[in-house]
């Protein structure tokens, strides 16, 4: 499951404070046993669901703060459960855990509200460090209380920040919480490339070095929301570097 090295020779890091509670789900009792001593190792409160229907029952009866879910589970698919968490308003940072490495699986957890997606076999401190980016990410300031208190219009395009929405001419685009954190930190630095790295440091708070497309993923799906019918595209990709915001060249 884990790279067998950093299972067992890596340094843990500096343990998380407070200590979070992290709900394990896993229908396979060696995967489960597994990743509840290595995260305790790693100075996690663990909490362990032997399947979909169990980590419902958990998370209603405890205080999560964040997921490790596997997606094929034979009573109720991680995919389900994530979209029943997301349907109840929780915004608990969910990193899949999953076997699929496909673009097409990846974009299939990530699109039904997972925050992370790590394929199998993995290194347990890459993990751990998701981890605590995600929580890093969820106890800090939101975002939106940081903004400057005005709109950003690019071409049609007017993102209202202190409000976190944003619209296209007359229409208001739905966004997910982790869709607007990026677009927000686009109009925060408009005309300006920022890299897949700042990226990933600013929206997912990853200080570290990962091979992860989640940038890539989630800038797919702002430049499909954005970009509603003819609207020209907003969210440029300057090869090599990242992406920018900017209006379109006339």
């Amino acid at each position: 499951m884990f790279a067998e090295t950093d299972a067992h020779h890596d340094t843990p890091p500096p343990r998380p404070e407070p200590r979070a509670r992290v709900l394990i789900v896993d229908d396979d009792e060696a995967v489960r046993i597994s990743l509840e001593r290595g995260l305790r190792l790693f100075g996690f409160d663990v909490e362990v669901a032997t399947g979909g229907v169990h980590a419902l029952e958990v998370f209603d009866d405890d205080r999560i703060e964040a997921v490790v879910l596997d997606m094929t589970m034979p009573d109720r698919s991680g995919m389900s459960v994530i979209s029943e968490l997301r349907d109840r308003g929780s915004t608990v940072p969910i990193c899949v855990l999953s076997a699929r490495s496909s673009p097409e699986s990846r974009i299939a957890g990530l699109e039904a509200g997972a925050d992370d997606y790590l394929v199998k076999p993995f290194v347990l401190a890459e993990l751990t460090a998701r981890l605590g980016a995600l929580l890093r990410r969820r106890r800090g300031e939101p975002l939106g209380q940081r903004l400057r208190p005005r709109d950003i219009v690019v071409d049609t395009l007017r993102i209202d920040l202190p409000a976190r929405r944003a619209f296209r001419g007359d229409t208001e685009i739905t966004l997910t919480r982790r869709e607007f954190d990026l677009l927000a930190t686009f109009a925060e630095n408009p005309d300006r490339v920022l890299s897949r790295a700042e990226l990933l440091e600013t929206v997912w708070g990853y200080n570290f070095a990962t091979d992860t497309n989640v940038a890539d993923v989630f800038v797919g799906y702002l430049r499909r929301k954005t970009e509603i019918g003819d609207a020209p595209r907003v969210i440029h990709t300057v090869r090599g570097i990242g992406y920018i915001l900017r209006a379109p060249t006339p």
